[in-house]
């Protein structure tokens, strides 16, 4: 519902009015597609080829719209920086992965999977009630099973805060990353990109990796109405897109990525998160 429509609503309902809504709602099945994909496309690196950057936004979106600023712009945004790094002809030293989600919308669900396939997993839950609540609702626990490639992943980089400029990083409470990435910015100050804070933020493809101890970043956006009026909506259209500020985004993530994969060692990680208490046994209602 538009802010326009919840507003006279709400305006009829205070001169006491009752109000009368009429729904058209038309629902689709569609019984043969049960599975998501993720698409996954790569720049090979050089002498460091083994060693991992990746670059990643989400394809589904809610239903509403068109899902134009969440997140098919994160998706447009990281393969543009491929395409930027590509043209100039840059050979990184280490491969260059650009990983466009499915399931972000119901869970995280694809990068949740990627992390768990290729880097780590944590054991399946034994209480009957948590293993049947959604992945993305169950409780971490037990210890982690740190799997080979966890070691050759330097970092991952995540686009998904809507249409507005990069500003800056959220370190995640990394705070050996902060000096990298205060260095990194300087030549893109003029480009409005210049802060870098511990903060850590949550509540998209990032999360996976920084659960499981990789160091996985999110940045700093301007809103252009994310929060109030693109986010979840049915004004998440093609028409909310900004041009030179995606523009902008894409050069700050090429950027990022080509000194990521250029430098002599991995991006510095936090410690191992500590593994979670069990949960208490259930008992019968």
């Amino acid at each position: 519902m538009s802010n326009e429509d919840y507003g006279r609503i709400a305006r009829i309902l205070a001169d006491g009015t009752d109000v009368v809504l009429e729904f058209n709602i038309v629902n689709r099945l569609y019984p043969e597609g049960t599975t998501s994909y993720n698409a996954i496309g790569e720049i090979p690196g050089s002498d460091k080829q083994d060693e991992v950057i990746m670059l990643g936004g989400h394809l589904d979106s809610w239903h509403s719209a068109t899902g134009a600023t969440d997140n098919a712009i994160g998706c447009a945004i990281m393969m543009e920086a491929a395409r930027i790094l590509k043209a100039l002809g840059v050979t990184p030293r280490r491969t260059i992965r650009v990983a466009l989600w499915g399931g972000e919308e119901q869970g995280l669900l694809g990068s949740r999977a990627y992390v768990s396939q290729h880097f780590a997993s944590r054991p399946e839950p034994k209480d009957p009630r948590e293993a049947e609540q959604p992945y993305f609702l169950r409780r971490e626990t037990g210890p982690l099973t740190i799997k080979p490639e966890h070691a050759k992943l330097s970092v991952y980089f995540n686009m998904d805060n809507g249409t507005g400029k990069i500003r800056g990083v959220y370190a995640q409470e990394n705070a050996a990353v902060v000096p990298i990435f205060e260095t990194w910015l300087e030549p893109l100050k003029d480009l409005g990109a210049t802060t870098v804070t511990m903060r850590n933020t949550t509540g998209t493809d990032h999360t996976p990796f920084d659960s499981v101890g990789l160091p996985g970043f999110q940045f700093i956006q301007d809103d252009i109405e994310y929060s109030s009026r693109s986010h979840h909506s049915n004004a998440d259209l093609y028409e909310r897109l900004q041009k030179d500020d995606l523009m902008q985004a894409s050069v700050v993530i090429a950027t990022f990525a080509y000194h990521a994969a250029m430098r002599d060692k991995l991006i510095p990680r936090k410690p191992l998160p500590k593994s979670p208490p069990a949960a208490p046994a259930s008992t019968p209602a």
